[in-house]
């Protein structure tokens, strides 16, 4: 897969630009607030529908204009145009300029996977952001979870609000009630399901990736789930069994919202116990696991995305990571000095400037 061209209008800093890019590596540099993150950011965006950056989705659009545009084009065995069209009041998206109504119909079509030095938050954050993680990573390759997903929210949504009423009312009028906690156990098995799939597929790839990284240590990823391992049944009954705190609060106390993923090398919490670099180093591992599980499942070459990679790591593991890449991914890598860049890298990859929202091809 690969993106062979991009369109941008009103975004960001670009008010107009048309770029083609290699089918390989494309490195992009120049000094910070240029435009180099924001380039690789409407690549991610095409794909997913929504920035990685923080921030309301209306912050994309340039300042004193209304609306922006984001378009490329994009070889999967065949080629097909992609357009986003983002206003402040919400997003259209086209393929080939056939309207998509649904999200989970188009965030499967293009593959991306990204490292940005914002990642290191997917370890120290809550985990509401490695949830997020789950949610992106797992939804760009199946939409059928996606749509599961999307279910589930809307009947825990309803769940909760009948069990404030319920608290004002201090009544428990049981059978409502358990309809949605049967169809929120349902739901809810088939996406920790899914999750479970999936990390376990990332743990298949993921420690030897690591120990090629850093020669040493063994990285794994710990799934946690309240569902895990339990049968609709024993589900059921914990939430009988609990029914009455749940009124007094006024919400859900178990199910998926509450999972949550632990990185661990040899058997200690990265969270707690390793260093910056081991949890970059961890975050990097679990992204190029990723690209060899989409490549097992879809039979697909994802685009993937280095921002800043260069200023995040030393020069051997960064060395490292660039021998670990498939020769058949379409790369994009930023950075803010040249001379940072392998020289090997450089000889053969597409090189461009940005400078003040213009990119110039060099």
């Amino acid at each position: 897969m690969e993106i062979t061209s991009l369109k941008l209008l009103n975004f960001r800093n670009y008010e107009s630009l048309e770029i083609k890019f290699s089918n390989k590596t494309n490195i992009i540099y120049g000094l910070n607030g240029m435009g180099k993150t924001n380039l690789v950011e409407a690549i991610y965006i095409l794909g997913f529908t929504k920035t990685f950056r923080l921030g309301s989705e209306d912050v994309v659009i340039k300042k004193g204009k209304n609306i922006a545009k984001i378009e490329g084009l994009i070889k999967d065995n065949i080629f097909n145009n992609y357009k986003l069209i983002i206003s402040d009041t919400g997003k259209r998206i086209k393929i080939d300029n056939n309207k998509i109504a649904k999200v989970s119909d188009y965030i499967t079509k293009v593959n991306i996977i990204l490292f940005s030095p914002d990642d290191l938050k997917i370890i120290k954050d809550t985990p509401m952001t490695r949830r997020r993680l789950l949610n992106i990573e797992i939804s760009g390759i199946n939409s059928t979870y996606l749509n599961y997903l999307t279910n589930y929210n809307k009947i825990l949504k309803q769940r909760n609000s009948y069990l404030k009423a319920l608290n004002k009312k201090n009544i428990y009028q049981n059978d409502f009630l358990d309809i949605l906690t049967a169809q929120l156990v349902d739901l809810g098995l088939k996406i920790v399901s899914i999750r479970e799939e999936f990390i376990n597929n990332i743990n298949s790839y993921i420690s030897d990736i690591y120990y090629k990284i850093t020669q040493k240590g063994h990285l794994s990823i710990n799934y946690k789930s309240e569902y895990k391992g339990k049968k609709k049944e024993q589900l059921l009954n914990m939430y009988a069994k609990n029914i009455s705190r749940e009124i007094i609060l006024g919400k859900t106390l178990f199910g998926p919202q509450h999972d949550d993923i632990e990185f661990i090398i040899d058997k200690e919490i990265v969270k707690e116990y390793s260093s910056v670099g081991e949890q970059k180093n961890s975050v990097i591992a679990f992204k190029l696991a990723e690209i060899k599980n989409i490549d097992a499942v879809l039979n697909k070459k994802p685009i993937l995305i280095l921002d800043d990679l260069f200023s995040e790591l030393d020069k051997v593991k960064i060395n490292n990571i660039l021998n670990l890449i498939d020769s058949e991914l379409q790369i994009f890598i930023t950075t803010t000095e040249i001379d940072n860049v392998n020289s090997d890298l450089l000889k053969t990859a597409k090189i461009f400037k940005v400078e003040n929202g213009k990119v110039m091809e060099e």
